[in-house]
């Protein structure tokens, strides 16, 4: 046998706690070979240069700014107008037509508004055109192309296939 030999035989293999040391001691290496300090003394920022955090999507913001977000992603930017709307009815149309007409609707970019007398619908159909124009004022314009008027009660509700005849609603003159 020649040395190498030997000595190859002679040296035990290494433990665990010698392959962590090695595995360490080239980790180290490499990392002043690349400029990083590990360990040792820490590395002095370069001039200009960030720690790589930027704002994103995930950064803690504002409630109000969250809820903005979140109503434009999702694309509720004109239910939550329209409902805003109808939450402000008799500022936008009056306290005197807010008595009288209430909005039940809104679908397709039309506004579906039912009165409690004749009278007043028929009223309502004539301010309609200026209604509109108020109501696209608060939403945008486009917003609302028509206002439908419905007079009290509506068309009376049909429960199955059999109905008593000569009952079609209230006893007012509408429709």
């Amino acid at each position: 046998m020649n040395e190498g030999e030997q000595q190859k035989r002679k040296a035990p293999e290494p433990s665990g706690v010698d392959l962590a040391r090695q595995a360490l001691a080239a980790a180290r290496e490499q990392a002043r070979a690349r400029g990083n300090a590990v360990g040792g003394k820490k590395r002095q920022p370069q001039p200009g240069l960030r720690s790589g955090a930027r704002a994103d999507g995930r950064d803690p913001m504002p409630l109000m700014a969250a809820l903005d977000r979140l109503r434009t992603e999702r694309g509720w930017e004109m239910p939550i107008a329209v409902a805003g709307v109808m939450e402000r009815w008799a500022d936008i149309v009056g306290p005197e037509i807010a008595a009288h007409c209430e909005p039940e609707r809104y679908e397709d970019r039309e506004l579906l508004v039912r009165c409690d007398s004749s009278a007043w619908a028929a009223q309502l159909k004539l301010l309609a055109p200026q209604l509109v124009a108020r109501l696209n004022a608060e939403l945008g314009q486009g917003t609302v192309r028509l206002i439908k008027v419905q007079g009290p009660g509506g068309r009376p509700k049909r429960y199955g296939p059999l109905r008593a005849p000569g009952s079609s609603g209230p006893g007012d003159t509408w429709g």
